[in-house]
């Protein structure tokens, strides 16, 4: 095969609340999330070599680079049924590809370091646990840096881009909508608002879909939809990692927890 017929796509994807595929009715809810989720191997040239997330819920002074061979778990979520404390997800880590993704970022002239504690947060193990249900694909995270400066993130994804001829699947795992305070009917407007903004984006030509979510700020409700941009940061590094690539939408899903509106998407 040529190398553009095996080339990965990039995706960024909201991951749903909490430990959803674990709690009935929330997995109910989330049924549209789940059927995105579920197809997205059906998506790809061929099955990944290994899957790099860069999730919502870990953040470090530099991009850490998860590097364990065997990730431990982390629930940093509070509040939930007893079971969702005792989720294992037994994916083996990526030590080679962890120590080639951190020369890649310090290449870029980003800091960079690798993080051998690390273990697989709720950002990664709740997507991965519908889209490879066997934990059988190799899986590595690296971190967003504090700030969650959009060019230093896009300049993360220009950097690893070419992890994507080598087999590997980059997924931004956050969210289209976090604001924790306000859901329900409240949530509505702003919600649709930023939801329309980024799909308008997305659809723009590369040079002025990177330039407007360099300004993500100026959108529609902006920081009404992201008081803190933590689970709207892994877009930037999906879109550095394939900028030149059309936008695809694979989830779009309205009236969550009363009135959320919420999408993820495909690059290439």
């Amino acid at each position: 095969m040529s190398q553009s017929a095996t080339k990965m796509p990039a995706y960024f994807i909201s991951h749903g609340g909490g430990p959803w595929p674990w709690i009935a009715d929330w997995r109910a809810q989330f049924a549209p999330l789940e059927d995105s989720l579920a197809d997205m191997p059906s998506q790809l040239p061929q099955r990944p070599k290994a899957v790099l997330m860069i999730s919502g819920h870990w953040e470090s002074d530099r991009f850490a680079v998860m590097s364990s061979a065997k990730p431990p778990m982390v629930y940093d979520y509070s509040g939930f049924p007893k079971n969702t404390y005792e989720i294992t997800y037994p994916a083996p880590g990526a030590p080679e590809l962890a120590k080639h993704s951190a020369d890649l970022i310090e290449r870029a002239g980003l800091p960079t370091k690798l993080d051998p504690e690390m273990g697989f947060d709720h950002g990664t193990f709740v997507p991965m646990a519908i889209m490879y249900p066997e934990a059988d694909v190799p899986l590595f995270q690296i971190s967003l840096r504090h700030g969650y400066d959009p060019e230093q993130h896009i300049r993360l994804g220009r950097a690893l881009a070419p992890l994507r001829d080598e087999g590997v699947l980059i997924v931004g795992s956050g969210l289209s909508y976090h604001n924790l305070a306000l859901f329900g009917p409240a949530a509505k407007d702003p919600s649709q608002q930023f939801d329309t903004w980024l799909s308008a984006t997305l659809d723009l030509p590369p040079a002025a879909r990177t330039e407007a979510l360099l300004n993500w700020e100026q959108a529609p409700a902006a920081r009404t939809c992201h008081a803190k941009e933590d689970h709207l940061a892994p877009i930037f590094a999906a879109l550095g990692a394939a900028e030149e690539e059309p936008a695809t939408r694979i989830y779009h899903q309205k009236e969550i927890f009363g009135g959320v509106t919420a999408s993820g998407y495909r690059f290439g």
